[in-house]
């Protein structure tokens, strides 16, 4: 039965294998094996932006939750643990032109540099030059663990991203007022924020404010919270002419947004399955004032679902660039699903 908008993934699945076989990824191993030094190359010799945006918005897919140990999509608990299937639907979202980039730890950027140093070497276009690829930072914070709020920096440093050509820095600090590690992770950032600074690097800061329920943690997505923890973040570090936010979405989102001058991307939270929420987040969102410019989506697009990642990215993005409203997002998702499914695959056969 149609849900909201119309919207139906009624005899449609979308099938990672069938987008990107296992035997390409197999040859990403065998590349990591014999040929190490490939991956900076690749990097090195990728064709960069001479601007961060194009338009002054961005939409960013993150793929950095497996080394923070978060892996359960649903019911599954280990579904983003599947290397080769995040590879597949990371890539399904990046082959599309439109969409602006990717975020993620460094395993799975040299893992696509070299998925498209393959397709180049086989004669195919690039899928990763001009797209703005930013290097994760802080993910010691481990779901679940004891030290889960001392988020250490453990994956990309200030210097190794400006090493390896990459566009910008992700970083992030939960702020829980009843754990002083939260305090020990604003210091991290600080210190990051300032390496940035000095080398001209874009810094994307995540902060969230968080709530002890029940043994767990829990964001806060009001607009109270959420303005306190944007005047916080704004003012971290010797200088903020570097910083985006990235902040979630919530009832009275132009309060938020109110809250700093500093350019706002959107998150997206855990995958429901139906990506349509998203998008009505998402459209409402880019309504609430000149500081939101954009989106940094996770699993509400690599894992919609039974729905197709790209399509799903395509209509944030064209919520994002050309201001569709959630309906019309919609109908461009479904018309979308399942195209150009052969990207690689007619190169890498």
């Amino acid at each position: 039965m149609p849900g909201r908008f119309g919207y139906t993934v009624e005899g449609y699945e979308f099938q990672a294998e069938d987008f990107l076989p296992a035997r390409i990824c197999d040859k990403i191993v065998d590349i990591r094996v014999s040929k190490p030094g490939l991956i900076r190359e690749a990097a090195q010799s990728r064709k960069r932006r001479r601007a961060l945006t194009r338009d002054g918005k961005l939409t960013i897919l993150a793929t950095d939750h497996p080394a923070r140990m978060v892996t359960k999509v649903g019911d599954n608990p280990v579904a983003i643990g599947d290397r080769y299937s995040l590879l597949s639907r990371v890539a399904r979202v990046l082959t599309d032109p439109g969409f602006d980039g990717v975020m993620a730890t460094p395993d799975i950027i040299e893992e696509l540099l070299v998925l498209d140093h393959l397709v180049q070497e086989a004669g195919g276009p690039s899928f990763l030059d001009e797209k703005v690829i930013l290097g994760c930072m802080n993910r010691g914070g481990l779901a679940g663990v004891a030290f889960e709020m001392d988020d250490r920096m453990t994956a990309y440093t200030a210097d190794s991203i400006a090493e390896m050509g990459l566009d910008g820095a992700k970083i992030m600090f939960r702020l829980d007022p009843d754990n002083p590690d939260s305090g020990k992770t604003i210091m991290y950032c600080v210190e990051a924020i300032n390496e940035l600074v000095d080398l001209g690097i874009p810094v994307f800061l995540e902060a969230l404010m968080m709530q002890r329920a029940d043994g767990k943690l829990k964001t806060l997505k009001e607009a109270e919270a959420l303005i306190k923890v944007v005047g916080v973040a704004s003012g971290l570090g010797k200088s903020s002419a570097y910083t985006w936010l990235k902040i979630p979405y919530c009832e009275g989102y132009d309060k938020v947004a109110r809250a700093t001058t500093c350019p706002i991307l959107m998150l997206g939270g855990e995958s429901t399955g139906d990506p349509t929420g998203i998008l009505q987040e998402f459209a409402a969102g880019m309504r609430a004032g000149a500081t939101v410019r954009g989106a940094l989506v996770g699993r509400n697009v690599t894992f919609p679902g039974k729905d197709d990642p790209r399509a799903v990215a395509v209509a944030v993005n064209e919520i994002v660039h050309r201001g569709l409203d959630a309906e019309a997002a919609t109908r461009v998702l479904m018309e979308t699903r399942g195209k150009d499914m052969d990207a690689i695959t007619r190169y890498l056969g």
